[in-house]
């Protein structure tokens, strides 16, 4: 899931996600809720559109990396440290 090409984009959302309102460029203050971004945020961040930010966004949240929440009519994500250290232990162990 990690590396097909479209991998390299969710990596690089997993990597912006770590910090949106520092990263470059960075996550408006409204951009944010309940401690997560919207596809909305993701895909001005990176360059990509919304739909395809959305769909990078529930693959992630599917696989476990990221934890979606629903909150007044939208859908906002932020990451799952917990379970985004057992998958880096995983490789590390060559998995």
């Amino acid at each position: 899931m990690l590396k097909v090409p479209a991998g390299e984009d969710r990596l690089d959302i997993l990597e912006w996600m770590k910090d949106p309102a520092g990263a470059s460029p960075p996550c408006r203050a409204a951009d944010t809720e309940a401690d997560g971004v919207s596809p909305g945020s993701v895909a001005a961040a990176l360059g990509m559109s919304v739909p395809v930010a959305g769909a990078h966004l529930e693959l992630l949240a599917r696989c476990g990396l990221l934890r979606a929440e629903r909150t007044a009519g939208r859908t906002v994500y932020r990451r799952d440290e917990y379970r985004i250290a057992e998958v880096k232990h995983l490789f590390e162990k060559g998995w």
